[in-house]
Parts: structure tokens; C-alpha cells; sequence
């Protein structure tokens, strides 16, 4: 598993020891932490492989990770402890059963409780805007809670550093009719610090980039 991690010294015990045992391969990537981040995470688990990106922006932070990623089933974990670990077996599950993809949601079924009205209305307009143009049945587009074979990953070939290459990623896995299963998941506030994204800024940035996805090859 893979988990990108900036300034998350304060979020990480209550992420790193709730990886479930059967996990082989943790790896964090760290953005360039000013705190103590790297430190936290080698106390909690000795046995997790911590390594810096080599640029910015958390696009750049998952795709050194999987570069480095030994296992053929990949699952994505923010660092941040908005999502919970243990609901990871969901997705190696999907992938088991044949997916190429498993894409997290948290709109199908349950509510994010703890997920602000203005983050909610943007979501919707990205999958509103991705489901119309690409033909796809996404509920969410924005998580960061996801598993796929690394083989399909590298196949997309993705060009976005930033937030953004989420959205690049679901398109592209959309274009190449991959096998996707949409996996619940649930939503948690962060227990220390702040977003890393401005929600209006990111939100029109990643409107454009899915826009101009349907005009590439």
C-alpha cells in the first residue's frame, strides 16, 4: 500500500496502527514534511519503507510510490486519517474478483457527515461533468481511497503532479474501459490540521482537466 503524507506528524498514529496485519508492503511517501512526519511514522512502524518524493504535489507522491511499490495489487491511503484503514480489505476484494480498478465512494449508500456543503456541491459537479462526458456511473471523483493492479496504473500513463491527477486517473481508467467496481467507504474530519487543497481553486482546475481529456488520445 502506498500513503502520501505532508505535515501528517499529528494524523499518523491514528492511521499507521490500524493497517490491517496482512498488508506486506507499506510504503510513505513523503512531500517534503517540515514537521516530524518521517520520524512519526518509522516510531509507529518500524518495518514501513519511508521515501521522499523527488519533486512536488501529491500526483508526483503516488506515482514514485508505485514505482517503488513491490506487490501487483496497489491500494492508495491519504495520510490524513479522514479514511479508515481497516476498510481496505473491500478493495483488494474487488480486485480479486476481477476489477481493474476499485474506486472508492463516499456517496453510495451512506452520507459524508463530516465532508462541508461546499465540498459536496463541487464533487458532484466534477462527476456530473466526468459521467456526461465519458459515459461513466461514478458517484465519487474525488477520494483518495482507491486499489488497482499496478500494471493498469502504469498504463495510463499520467501527466498531473498535483490533486488534480485523480481526476486524470478516473478519466483515463474510463477511455481504456477498464473493469471498475465503485467500493463505500466512510468520511472522517481530520483530527489535526487542515486541508491541503483550496476547494474553489482545486475544484475549477480539476473541471478544466477533465474538460480537456475529451479532446486528448
Amino acid at each position: 500500500m502506498i500513503i502520501c503524507a505532508l505535515n501528517e506528524e499529528k494524523n499518523l498514529p491514528y492511521v499507521l496502527p490500524r493497517i490491517p496485519a496482512w498488508v506486506d508492503d507499506i510504503i510513505l511517501v513523503d512531500g517534503h514534511s517540515t514537521d516530524g512526519t518521517v520520524e512519526a511514522a518509522k516510531r509507529i512502524r518500524p518495518d514501513i519503507n519511508v521515501r521522499c518524493q523527488p519533486n512536488r504535489g501529491k500526483g508526483d507522491a503516488l506515482k514514485y510510490g508505485v514505482a517503488i511499490c513491490k506487490g501487483d495489487i496497489v491500494v492508495t491511503l491519504d495520510g490524513d486519517a479522514t479514511y479508515s484503514p481497516e476498510e481496505m480489505s473491500r478493495f483488494v476484494e474487488a480486485i480479486l474478483q476481477g476489477n481493474d480498478f476499485a474506486k472508492g465512494t463516499r456517496f453510495k449508500g451512506m452520507k459524508p457527515t463530516f465532508m462541508s456543503v461546499r465540498r459536496q456541491v463541487g464533487n458532484r459537479i466534477l462527476v456530473l461533468a466526468t459521467n456526461t462526458l465519458f459515459r461513466t456511473n461514478y458517484t465519487d471523483v474525488c477520494s483518495g481511497f482507491y486499489a488497482f493492479q499496478r500494471r493498469v496504473f502504469s498504463r495510463a500513463n499520467l501527466t498531473s503532479d498535483g490533486f488534480d491527477m485523480e481526476q486524470e486517473l478516473f478519466v483515463k481508467i474510463a477511455k481504456m474501459k477498464l473493469k471498475v467496481a465503485d467500493v463505500p467507504h466512510s468520511y472522517h474530519s481530520r483530527t489535526y490540521g487542515d486541508s491541503k487543497t483550496q476547494d474553489f481553486r482545486q475544484g475549477i482546475k480539476d473541471l478544466l482537466w477533465i474538460i480537456s481529456f475529451l479532446f486528448r488520445s
